[in-house]
């Protein structure tokens, strides 16, 4: 395993020395690098404006739709920068054109955004929400995937890694069924990105959602989204804007021929510097560096709860990432959060609501 500072690490992110934070999966603290990119552009927009500021800092900008086009294996203009994880999904799943019987297939893990958008979907067009089983590992059945696509399937929408859950989806298997079968594949990698390599060829996925306030330790209200160049036509944007067209003559527009017609024209360009110096970070880190420890880590940690008498794991997967679950037998979930935010441990719970199906299915939170 190859190996990176920590102290080094520790010194650059000073919220370390405030306690124990075990919750970066949902919001992990900012390393300095982060901090200093939003503060810095935030005094600039007071200085001279926020137009000057942006055209002043406009390299930078661009510069983070670099780091993010090198840290996920695709071109720069194949990058979206969005608000959150969930508007750069949103922004290709209700630009497709559902109609009556189309079907789309997801897995057991959906998060509860998206599944909402299914069922949102389903009863607008008349499509069909298909949920793939898992498989005896508890990740989604490779088999029964291939067997659920027929000539009525419109996409396949996968959760890479869920947000209530440590398994890690075979998405570049998924990513092989698609392209077998010439099937739109969009992949949440909310949880991923930052935390696994991520190669967007050899996931074979058309699009891919991800956040910057989890494992890339970016700004909250920062997310992009991955639009392979080849894939544009087949999800029109939902919403048209100065910035994703251009509005041509009186009853015409033209979609930008790039990644950036899923924008608007409006964003924070200190959230997004900020987003761009975290990327930048992790990269000089180093994914494959930082997913085998953060990989190991999670295996002792999930080890030693689990010889703890009246504590269980509930992680599947025949791989699992950094994303721990457990519950401690008679002790709500919430009571548990309290008492270790009271040691100074920071933990995040999770509920049903946000993962219902694979929740009810497994008898959990109950």
């Amino acid at each position: 395993m190859a190996a990176f500072d920590l102290e080094v690490v520790r010194r650059d992110t000073p919220g370390t020395a405030r306690g124990i934070f075990l919750d970066s999966a949902g919001a992990s603290l900012m390393p300095t690098p982060v901090l200093d990119a939003v503060l810095g552009h935030l005094r600039l927009e007071a200085e001279v404006g926020g137009y000057r500021a942006k055209e002043l800092r406009e390299d930078r900008i661009e510069a983070a739709y670099a780091a993010i086009a090198g840290l996920i294996g695709c071109a720069p203009d194949e990058v979206a920068l969005l608000e959150n994880a969930t508007r750069a999904w949103d922004a290709v799943f209700y630009g497709i054109a559902f109609r009556p019987g189309d079907r789309i297939l997801t897995d057991v893990a959906a998060y509860a955004s998206s599944y909402l958008a299914f069922l949102q979907t389903a009863k607008r067009s008349g499509a069909e929400v298909v949920v793939v089983p898992d498989d005896a590992d508890g990740q989604i059945d490779l088999a029964a995937l291939e067997a659920a696509i027929d000539a009525r399937t419109r996409i396949i929408a996968l959760t890479w890694i869920p947000t209530g859950g440590g398994r890690v989806n075979p998405a570049a298997a998924v990513g092989a069924i698609a392209r077998a079968h010439d099937v739109l594949y969009l992949l949440d990698a909310c949880q991923a990105v930052g935390q696994v390599p991520v190669d967007v060829g050899a996931l074979g996925c058309h699009f891919l959602s991800a956040t910057g306030r989890k494992y890339l330790r970016g700004p909250r209200g920062t997310g992009f989204l991955y639009a392979r160049r080849a894939a544009l036509d087949r999800a029109e944007p939902a919403v048209a804007d100065v910035r994703s067209a251009e509005w041509v003559s009186a009853d015409t527009f033209r979609w930008r021929p790039d990644a950036r017609r899923y924008e608007t024209w409006e964003m924070s360009y200190a959230a997004v510097l900020g987003l761009g110096a975290a990327v930048e970070y992790a990269a000089g880190l180093g994914v494959h560096t930082t997913w085998p420890r953060i990989h190991t880590l999670a295996a002792d940690l999930r080890r030693r709860l689990n010889a703890v008498p009246g504590v269980r794991t509930h992680d599947t997967g025949a791989v699992q990432c950094g994303i721990v679950t457990f519950a401690v037998e008679g002790t709500p979930a919430e009571i548990l959060k309290s008492r270790l935010a009271a040691q100074g441990v920071a933990v995040s719970t999770a509920t049903p609501a946000g993962q219902r199906l694979d929740v009810e299915r497994r008898g959990l939170g109950q």
